[in-house]
C-alpha cells in the first residue's frame, strides 16, 4: 500500500455477489473487490454450504476504496441503486438468506452513515415498500472460491450474466457515469 494513500473497505451484501462485484469494479476511486461470505457462524464456509442456507451467511463483497477519491456514502449510494433494498432474503428470482440485502460496518462512522442514508431514502420513498437492508457490525469476511471471482469479466456469455448482470452494469453506466473508471490509453 502506497503509504500516502489510506484505504478504507465497505463489506455489502445485495443479493448475488457475481452482480455486486461486475458493478463496484467499474467504480473510480474502487481499488479492489473480493466476492466473499460474511455475517455466518459456519467458519470458512464453501458456496455449497452457504446456498443450503444453513450456515447464515450472505453473499456479500468487501470492497476496497481510496476516501480521498470516493467516500462511504458515495459507495452506500451506488450500493442502493443497484439493487433493491426492500426485498426480504430476495433479489429478483435468487432466494435465500444469503441473498438478503445487508451493510457489514468496520466502525461507528461507518454505522451511522448507512443508518442515515437509510432514513433518508425512506423519508424521500425512493422505494415503494420501506428499507429491510441489515446494518450489522462486520465479524469476519471469507473470500469466496477463486472460481467466484471477476465472475462476470470471465463468463460474459453465459445466461445468468447477460440476463441479470448485464442490465445492473448497464443500470450502473447510465445512473453512475460521472464515476465510472477511465479507460487507460495502451
Amino acid at each position: 500500500m502506497n503509504p500516502t494513500t489510506s484505504q478504507e473497505t465497505a463489506t455489502l451484501a445485495g443479493g448475488c455477489f457475481w452482480c455486486m462485484e461486475a458493478v463496484f469494479q467499474q467504480i473510480e476511486g474502487v481499488e479492489n473487490v473480493v466476492s466473499g461470505y460474511t455475517g455466518g457462524t459456519t467458519v470458512n464456509p464453501t458456496y455449497e454450504q452457504v446456498c443450503s442456507d444453513r450456515t447464515g451467511h450472505a453473499e456479500a463483497v468487501q470492497v476496497t476504496f481510496d476516501p480521498s477519491g470516493i467516500s462511504y456514502r458515495d459507495i452506500l449510494e451506488i450500493f442502493f441503486s443497484v439493487h433493491n433494498p426492500t426485498t426480504l432474503n430476495r433479489q429478483g428470482e435468487d432466494m435465500g438468506t444469503q441473498y438478503r440485502s445487508a451493510i457489514f460496518y468496520d466502525n461507528d462512522e461507518q454505522k451511522a452513515v448507512a443508518r442515515q442514508l437509510i432514513r433518508e431514502l425512506d423519508q424521500a420513498r425512493v422505494w415503494k415498500n420501506p428499507i429491510v437492508t441489515q446494518v450489522l457490525p462486520l465479524d469476519k469476511f471469507c473470500p469466496a472460491e477463486d472460481y467466484h471471482r471477476d465472475y462476470f469479466a470471465r463468463h460474459p456469455e453465459q445466461a445468468y450474466c447477460q440476463m441479470v448482470i448485464s442490465p445492473k452494469v448497464a443500470k450502473l453506466r447510465r445512473q453512475w457515469a460521472k464515476r465510472l473508471k477511465q479507460p487507460t490509453a495502451e
